[in-house]
């Protein structure tokens, strides 16, 4: 299942905070990548914040696969789960009509 983590921040995070565990964070999210957990990364263009596309089992291996994270595990952010599934409309586009 595709799922896309949305990123915010929590409150009492610092830019310290951030700094402090940055190259673990980093590390681990390699390491979700390279596991076939995380499938894409990115940062939003409007703020900064992080967007992860995660191919999982479900959205509760999603959390697990996030807790995870320093910047989690240390409450400096958390992420939204959106469980994606695949669009069945064009069916209903290309039937015939008035048959």
């Amino acid at each position: 299942m595709k799922i896309i983590a949305l990123e915010y921040e929590l409150p009492g995070a610092t830019a310290e905070g951030f700094q402090e565990h940055a190259a673990a964070e980093a590390h681990q999210v390699w390491a979700l990548y390279q596991a076939g957990a995380v499938r894409e990364t990115y940062f939003r263009a409007d703020r900064s914040e992080a967007v992860l596309i995660l191919e999982c089992l479900s959205v509760d291996e999603a959390r697990e696969v996030i807790s995870t994270l320093p910047f989690v595990q240390n409450k400096l952010i958390a992420f939204e789960l959106i469980p994606l599934k695949a669009y069945s409309g064009f069916e209903r586009l290309f039937a015939k009509q008035g048959n």
